[in-house]
């Protein structure tokens, strides 16, 4: 008698019949995975920190192939910022590349091009945020400067202070209640400006000989300190690339440690796992593709962001090297039209504290694993790929058969808001592309919340992709 099919759709707490020994394995994976996210905190760490793990287990620089065959590991920066990876398959390349897409930039401050400024006795970084975010979550906390710094010579300097604990952090600051009756009565927009996202980084002034009259001592001192220890001058800071981002170390949370609270979850916490999936595979039946995108979280613009060419280029490379050399552009359309791709972005997680944005039946909820979204977007499905009903059954069916839970929904409610991902510039190539990710709460503030749960089984779920699909 064949099996009868559910009528009704369940997805259920992952946590309720979870096995001892893949509960232990769930939990290494998470060890693994902050660990990494501590290191990572910017999109330069991740590629950076990614390039030496994979040249670990043999990932080549593609410029340093001459041709490929089945089961050769190649990779290749984008400006640093972004990171293409493949394995290359026993089938020919004309039955398409199987992809795992996700971005490594986080929200976060960048400092402005003349970021260092003096008023009354303090010396302060005058900050652009960069993505999404509420600006009053970013006062008051422990941040680090993160970066890069080229100076006139070409030199680049890479800076890295307040991870360690002897470190300095850095702070901004915010108006005592006491005297926060006016600011009170403004809206959550409005409380902190964005121009007044200023860090403190400095409170002594210049004592060196022949400077007490320095005009502004307490700068003189900071830039002195700079120069001393780095090299660079003021006129250098246009050249840098210096984020500021929370000091916090990545943390487990609850008694049971059932969930991780870090920043950058959005979007490393679908990377990690996308390019975990990727280092384990040997020589894979199809062409397997780990892209590390840049500038998602402001349209995936400029040379490393999903948009960029460069991308597209590295894909072009690995068809000529398993060729004879030479590109047919009409042949790589067809490739890449062919190609099949999980765009691997976190959504929001059900929070009941703020159940009136989200429909309770069209929602993901925490723990109940990877979450498939057939389309993102914004009122009216704006801005969105949508997903073929084909591609969804064929998704859904190679989980099922691999025993992958997952669930679905939407970000929140019709008219509550809306986001986009990589998918859409993705699918304009013509290849069948789906939403699945990590559900996350707090999204986007600079300390995040997942659960190891989930994190797991979207590794196996995009592990599952690659190999099935």
């Amino acid at each position: 008698m064949a099996k009868e099919k559910k009528l009704f759709a369940e997805y259920n707490n992952l946590y309720k019949d979870i096995g001892k020994d893949e509960l232990e394995a769930c939990m290494n994976f998470a060890e693994e995975y902050k660990t990494f996210l501590d290191i990572s905190k910017t999109e330069r760490e991740f590629v950076k920190n990614a390039i030496e793990a994979a040249e670990d287990i043999g990932f080549k620089d593609i410029s340093k192939k001459k041709s490929l065959k089945a089961g050769d590991k190649v990779y290749q920066s984008i400006k640093d910022k972004g990171l293409v990876l493949a394995v290359v398959g026993k089938r020919p390349l004309t039955d398409g590349f199987n992809i795992l897409g996700a971005h490594v930039d986080s929200p976060r401050l960048d400092l402005k091009p003349n970021p260092i400024y003096e008023d009354t006795e303090a010396v302060y970084f005058k900050t652009h945020y960069y993505g999404g975010i509420k600006k009053y979550q970013w006062t008051t906390i422990p941040l680090a400067i993160h970066g890069v710094i080229y100076t006139t010579d070409g030199v680049k300097h890479e800076i890295t202070v307040g991870e360690k604990e002897d470190d300095p952090i850095f702070y901004i600051t915010d108006l005592l209640p006491h005297l926060g009756n006016e600011q009170m009565k403004k809206t959550a927009n409005e409380f902190i400006p964005g121009e007044d996202l200023n860090v403190v980084i400095g409170g002594m002034p210049l004592k060196a000989k022949g400077k007490e009259n320095e005009k502004e001592p307490y700068k003189a001192f900071i830039l002195k300190y700079l120069n001393d220890n780095y090299g660079i001058c003021e006129k250098d800071f246009v050249t840098g690339e210096l984020e500021i981002v929370p000091a916090a170390k990545a943390r487990d949370v609850g008694f049971d440690r059932a969930f991780i609270a870090g920043y950058g979850h959005d979007d490393r916490v679908c990377a990690y796992p996308a390019l975990m999936a990727t280092f384990a595979q040997e020589k894979p039946n199809k062409t397997c593709i780990c892209m590390l995108t840049d500038k998602e979280e402001i349209g995936s613009y400029a040379n490393s962001g999903a948009q960029s060419v460069l991308y597209e280029n590295f894909l072009m490379e690995i068809l000529a090297k398993t060729g004879d050399g030479s590109v047919d552009i009409l042949k790589f359309r067809k490739v890449i039209a062919a190609s099949k791709m999980l765009s691997t972005d976190v959504s929001n997680a059900y929070d009941p504290k703020y159940s009136s944005v989200s429909d309770p039946k069209n929602s993901a909820y925490m723990s109940h694993g990877l979450k498939l979204e057939k389309y993102v977007g914004a009122r009216g499905k704006s801005g969105t790929n949508e997903a073929t009903g084909d591609f969804v059954a064929e998704i859904t069916g190679i989980f099922e058969k691999n025993s992958i839970p997952w669930q679905t929904g939407e970000l929140g409610k019709v008219d509550a808001g809306g986001g986009g991902t990589i998918s859409a510039y993705m699918a304009k190539f013509g290849m069948s592309v789906i939403d699945a990710g990590v559900p996350v709460w707090s999204m986007h503030a600079p300390y995040e919340m997942i659960s190891k749960i989930d994190l797991y089984y979207t590794y196996l779920a995009y592990k599952a992709f690659i190999e099935n699909i």
